[in-house]
């Protein structure tokens, strides 16, 4: 028989504390790495639904709607809040510009929009 532990019961129990030490913090991990598997599932599974319509918000007092935006478009801006279809049409009819990538004047059907309102750095 192959036996490579130690002779004497001192040195045995040592080596047994070590190893359950070690299975300790190893179950640890292996624990909290299945937690955090759990709650990415969780988040993936529960993610709230994109919404339909997005209104880019300008900065200061009153945050004014700047752009609107079909949901999930990339080039919307941090600041925005979802909006329904019917506010989405009202913003874009009253002069609030279109995003020129998403275009939600064309998703919406809403031919010929006048021109919006000309951005600052174009006004230089």
């Amino acid at each position: 028989m192959f036996d490579d532990l130690p002779p004497d019961l001192p040195r045995l129990l040592t080596l047994r504390v070590w190893h359950t030490l070690w299975l300790q913090r190893i179950d640890a991990k292996i624990a909290a790495l299945q937690q955090r598997e759990a709650e990415q599932e969780y988040g993936r599974t529960n993610r709230p639904a994109e919404p339909d319509w997005i209104v880019e918000l300008g900065i200061g007092a009153g945050r004014p709607p700047i752009e609107v935006h079909v949901g999930g478009c990339y080039a919307a801006g941090k600041r925005r809040r979802p909006v329904p279809r019917d506010e989405a049409r009202r913003l874009l009819t009253s002069g609030v510009r279109a995003c020129g990538h998403c275009q939600p004047d064309n998703a919406l059907g809403i031919p010929d929009l006048p021109a919006g309102p000309a951005s600052p750095t174009a006004m230089h």
